[in-house]
């Protein structure tokens, strides 16, 4: 039976994880939050691992707050970059298999079609910057290791794009959306899924790949399908970015090719709005 160790368990795709695990009574579990296990200080990992049996680990842990890592860069790039890296180290030592989760902002969106593993990153915000320095990181330090980006991650837990739009739907009469960023929408089950499916495959084709939801959506399309599939009634009106300025840029187009991914590891991967419906439904039930 492998064990697998997730850390960052308190973010919404450590609890997503943590959701499905019955569905992998093969695997055996051990969920670290910070309090558990700070990724940012070397000893503590290091103490961590050499008192388990590990087999993989699943880096969840990241500072995720895009606009504060403006202000709070030595905080984004401990996390980021300095935690990958020690994760990397000890996991190497170990001989452990490492699936680093990492993001859309390594690009600028600036090509028009969607991108693939091959493209040149140029992050736009600090988030970005410190997201593709431990991407670098890791690669140099651990061998065996997947870094799967993402993009635009929701679920039913903690803070994020679906649960905002669903509390200022109550709490306001109308709403601006901005339309001028496309990317696509993830459900992090869907992503949690596609991990455990890789690890319980357990090949060697290690390397980088994306993985988001299929199709392809503004934010405000987000919002539209989000109050469609909700029967909720507000007015929402479709803005640029400059109407809403944020302290850290987002790229204007970041949609994956995920080509790399399915023909690895042979996976299905469902439509944003299929799974938005999963999403809203198991919201309504919790």
């Amino acid at each position: 039976m492998k064990t697998i160790l997730v850390t960052g368990a308190s973010g919404q795709l450590g609890k997503c994880i943590s959701s499905i695990k019955s569905n992998y009574k093969d695997f055996n579990f051990i969920f670290a939050d910070s309090n558990t296990l700070n990724i940012t200080k070397h000893e503590q990992v290091k103490a961590f691992f050499e008192s388990r049996d590990i087999d993989w680990c699943i880096n969840c842990a990241a500072y995720t707050a895009v606009d504060k890592a403006e202000e709070q860069a030595k905080q984004a790039e401990n996390t980021n970059v300095l935690g990958a890296k020690y994760l990397a180290e000890v996991c190497t030592n170990h001989e452990i298999k490492l699936i680093h989760i990492s993001t859309d902002f390594v690009f600028d969106g600036t090509q028009g079609r969607p991108y693939t593993e091959h493209d040149k990153t140029n992050p736009l915000s600090v988030y970005g910057v410190t997201k593709r320095e431990g991407e670098r990181q890791l690669s140099k330090t651990n061998p065996n290791h997947y870094i799967i980006r993402t993009s635009w991650l929701y679920s039913e837990y903690n803070n994020n794009f679906m649960k905002t739009m669903l509390r200022l739907a109550y709490d306001k009469k109308e709403l601006n959306v901005v339309s001028d960023q496309v990317g696509t929408p993830t459900y992090a089950k869907d992503l949690a899924h596609a991990i455990l499916h890789i690890i319980r495959l357990d090949t060697d084709d290690y390397g980088i790949y994306h993985y988001s939801n299929e199709g392809v959506a503004s934010w405000y399309d987000f919002a539209i399908s989000i109050f469609e599939l909700s029967a909720v009634d507000i007015e929402t009106h479709p803005i640029n970015t400059v109407s809403y300025p944020t302290p850290a840029k987002r790229p204007s187009f970041s949609v994956l090719d995920k080509s790399k991914i399915k023909n690895a590891f042979g996976l299905t991967v469902p439509h944003w709005r299929t799974s938005l419906k999963r999403a809203l439904e198991n919201i309504r039930t919790q």
